[in-house]
C-alpha cells in the first residue's frame, strides 16, 4: 500500500514537471511560431500563456513592434553627375510572423541591405534639385523599392526617410554664390521698378503744377513749414517771381509811351483796375530813381510796399528805355 502512494505521488510529480517544462508565456509584443518535429504549425501563438508538448515542439518569439533602423551613409553620383553622400532611416514592422520566421533567416539584416541598395539607386535615378527640394516623391519611391521584396517576408515598410544630404565643400561655394547673385537681382529689379514708379509719380506731379501755378506755390509754402519746424536754421526767401512780371510789364509800359512817368502809372492803373488788383503809383525821386507805391482798391491815399518786396527801378531817358530789375 505504501509503494502504491508513492507511485502515485512520484507520478504526479513527474506530471508536474512536464507540464512545467511545457508551458510558455508569450508578451503583447510578440508573436509565437510553434515548430513540432521541426515543422511549423500553421496558426502562431497570441500573447499570454501557452503550453508546449515535451521534447516535440519549440517555439521562436517574433517581434512585431515598429523597428526603427537607421541606413548608413551611402555615396553616389546622381544624375547630373555630381558627387553626394546620403543616408536615411527606414521604419518597418511584421505583420505575418509565420513567414518572417520561415521566409528570411534575419529579417532586420535583410530589410537593411535592401534599404542600402534602393537608396544608392534612387541617388543614380534623382537629379540633385531632387534630393534637396523634392524629397517626398523620392521618399515614396524609395518606400517602393523597399517594400517589394520585404512583403514576401511579411513585412511592412511603414515609411522611408533622407535624413541628410552631404555635399562637397566646392558644390556648396558655387551654390552660396549662386544664391547671392539671385538676391542681388531680385534686389536691383526691385530697387529699378522702385525708381520707375517715383519717376511715373513726379512726372504726374509736374503736369499738375505746370497746369497750376498756385501749386507750386504752395509746394513752396509747404516746404518752408517743414524747414522751419526745426527752428536750428536761417530761412531764406526768395523774391515773389510774380511781383517781378508785375514790375517788368510796367517797366515795359513805360518805355513803350516815352519814357512818361503819368502815362505809366496811368496805364498801370488801368490794367490794375481792369484785373481788380491794386493800382501801381511811381513817383520819381532825388535819386534819378522810381519807387513803387501801391493804392489801394477804393484808396485815394498810396501807401508804400512792403520793405521786404519793395525795389528801385531806373528812371527812363529819352536815348533808353527802362526795363524792371
Amino acid at each position: 500500500m505504501e509503494g502504491t502512494v508513492v507511485a502515485v505521488v512520484l507520478v504526479a510529480v513527474l506530471a508536474l514537471l512536464v507540464l512545467r517544462s511545457g508551458m510558455r508565456v508569450v508578451n503583447q509584443v510578440e508573436r509565437g511560431v510553434v515548430f513540432r518535429w521541426g515543422k511549423a504549425l500553421p496558426h502562431h501563438r497570441q500573447p499570454g500563456i501557452t503550453f508546449l508538448i515535451p521534447f516535440a515542439d519549440r517555439m521562436r518569439k517574433v517581434n512585431v513592434q515598429v523597428v526603427t533602423m537607421p541606413v548608413p551613409t551611402q555615396e553616389g553620383i546622381t544624375k547630373d553627375n555630381v558627387s553626394v553622400k546620403v543616408d536615411a532611416v527606414v521604419y518597418f514592422r511584421v505583420t505575418d510572423p509565420l513567414r518572417a520566421a520561415i521566409e528570411v533567416q534575419d529579417y532586420v539584416f535583410a530589410v537593411g541591405q535592401v534599404a542600402q541598395s534602393s537608396l544608392r539607386s534612387i541617388i543614380g535615378k534623382s537629379d540633385l534639385d531632387d534630393l534637396l527640394t523634392d524629397r517626398e516623391r523620392l521618399h515614396e519611391g524609395l518606400a517602393l523599392m523597399i517594400d517589394s521584396p520585404a512583403a514576401a517576408w511579411g513585412i511592412h515598410i511603414d515609411r522611408v526617410e533622407i535624413k541628410d544630404v552631404q555635399l562637397p565643400e566646392s558644390l556648396k561655394r558655387s551654390m552660396s554664390r549662386q544664391a547671392e547673385a539671385e538676391r542681388e537681382r531680385r534686389a536691383r529689379v526691385i530697387t529699378a521698378d522702385g525708381e520707375f514708379q517715383a519717376a511715373q509719380q513726379l512726372a504726374n506731379a509736374s503736369r499738375i503744377m505746370s497746369d497750376t501755378p498756385e501749386a507750386m506755390q504752395l509746394r513752396l509754402l509747404q516746404t518752408v513749414v517743414e524747414v522751419a519746424a526745426e527752428k536750428n536754421s536761417t530761412l531764406v526767401m526768395p523774391f515773389p517771381v510774380e511781383l517781378l512780371r508785375y514790375f517788368d510789364r510796367a517797366a515795359r509800359q513805360f518805355g513803350n509811351e516815352g519814357g512818361s512817368t503819368s502815362g505809366a502809372k496811368e496805364a498801370v492803373d488801368a490794367q490794375s483796375a481792369a484785373v481788380g488788383q491794386p493800382t501801381l503809383d511811381v513817383p520819381p525821386t532825388g535819386d534819378g530813381r522810381l519807387r513803387a507805391h501801391v493804392h489801394p482798391a477804393g484808396s485815394e491815399s498810396p501807401q508804400p510796399v512792403d520793405p521786404r518786396l519793395s525795389t528801385a527801378f531806373p528812371a527812363p531817358t529819352n536815348e533808353t528805355h527802362g526795363t524792371g530789375a
